[in-house]
């Protein structure tokens, strides 16, 4: 399976949809209806019709980036904290330990860590730690900038 990129802004608009209840169907429902009016309150600076725009130039992949998943072309450390929070509720200081070449001591199940792993750019190294919490299939991870 091939996975496709995106840009950071394009994930942003995905996730913020899908952390404000949007399943994958009723995005695709409304993409192809060309109707993304009703997403403009959850975030005004977004304008929801480049993922229109996106789905016009090649619908296959569209639908492949919503139901496989995606890679982000290149993502900053403030990107990484924005997506850890828009995609699994993470959030400095509270769930992890931010540094300034990424994080450390974030805690994420097996599924969590697949899907990272998945949509980082590759100026990004997951580094898996050591776990204490085998019963509870965590893991402690660090995320880093090459």
């Amino acid at each position: 399976m091939t996975v496709n990129s995106i840009t950071l802004p394009t994930a942003y608009m995905i996730e913020t949809l899908r952390s404000n209840g949007a399943s994958d169907n009723e995005i695709l429902t409304n993409i192809e209806r060309k109707n993304s009016s009703l997403w403009e309150e959850l975030e005004s600076s977004f304008d929801y019709n480049n993922l229109i725009e996106l789905y016009e130039q090649d619908s296959d992949a569209f639908k492949s980036i919503i139901h496989d998943g995606y890679t982000i072309k290149f993502v900053t450390i403030r990107g990484l904290q924005n997506l850890l929070k828009l995609k699994f509720d993470k959030i400095a200081e509270r769930d992890y330990q931010l540094t300034d070449k990424g994080i450390n001591q974030l805690q994420i199940d097996n599924q969590q860590l697949t899907k990272i792993k998945q949509i980082l750019s590759i100026n990004w190294i997951v580094t898996e730690l050591d776990s204490h919490n085998d019963s509870q299939q965590t893991k402690e991870v660090s995320i880093l900038l090459q």
